[in-house]
């Protein structure tokens, strides 16, 4: 029983916010869906000990999208050493994002840092750079911002990564992210009811859904439509289901219409 006058102490549940959701999808599906469009499909998910299990639960091992997805246990947070790397508070959306992406994931040496212009860049790291994309500094959260371009959390290196972060030296590259182009940052529970609102404005005025993996592997063939159909026929009940179904439907209407009249 407990102490009279007291309240009895009761355990905290956590959840990783990379699989909360943001309408009928986890955070986690626009994040990888960002690297798919990169042209990456092997994926190294690294978490806590306590949130792997949730994460294998959510993406397995990939294979359904043409991935493989393989996961590792990061005690804490002392840096990493990827090729591409996306942070998992961070959501990115536009048309012209995808050509920036896999540019960024060509041949280019080096490392590129991704960053947004933001008019409250004291809250972020920022980074300055020269007229030709050369990155000079990242600061952390200054109280005086030497620019107004965000550090959004996604990155890019080359093969001499391990050396690089052995010196710890900058990125040499810096890409903008600029006018019809989104970047929503869910690293607080204000800014993540911003972003479900924001996906849910796009989602409902433009139609196609934002971060959807099942689509992304779809249009760049990495499933076939008789793998798509599969994916969604157990989710038929829910919009996303049906939204993917829609996708096929719609791919045979506009293969007919464009078949010459006999």
């Amino acid at each position: 029983m407990a102490h009279p006058g007291r309240v009895a102490a009761r355990p905290w549940i956590t959840l990783s916010k990379q699989v909360v959701s943001i309408k009928e999808m986890p955070t986690t599906y626009q994040l990888l869906s960002t690297l798919m469009l990169a042209g990456i499909r092997e994926v190294l998910v690294i978490t806590s000990p306590t949130d792997q299990p949730a994460f294998e639960r959510l993406l397995g091992d990939g294979s359904p999208w043409g991935m493989e997805i393989r996961y590792a246990v990061q005690l804490s947070p002392d840096g990493l050493v990827p090729a591409a790397l996306v942070l998992g508070d961070n959501l990115f959306h536009g048309h012209d994002l995808i050509p920036q992406l896999q540019g960024a994931n060509g041949e280019r040496p080096g490392a590129t840092v991704f960053a947004y212009p933001v008019s409250d860049p004291e809250r972020y790291g920022v980074v300055v750079f020269s007229g030709d994309g050369r990155v000079l500094s990242i600061e952390e959260k200054p109280a005086q911002p030497r620019s107004r371009y965000a550090v959004t959390g996604l990155y890019f290196y080359d093969h001499t990564v391990g050396e690089r972060a052995r010196q710890v030296r900058p990125s040499p590259r810096v890409e903008l992210m600029g006018r019809g182009m989104a970047w929503l940052n869910t690293g607080t529970l204000d800014s993540l009811h911003e972003t479900a609102s924001c996906i849910r404005t796009l989602e409902k005025r433009q139609g196609p859904k934002v971060g959807c993996p099942e689509e992304v592997a779809w249009r760049l063939c990495w499933i076939d439509h008789s793998r798509l159909e599969r994916l969604a026929l157990p989710l038929k009940k829910s919009g996303y289901g049906d939204y993917l179904l829609r996708l096929l439907q719609e791919a045979a209407s506009d293969h007919l219409a464009l078949e010459p009249q006999r």
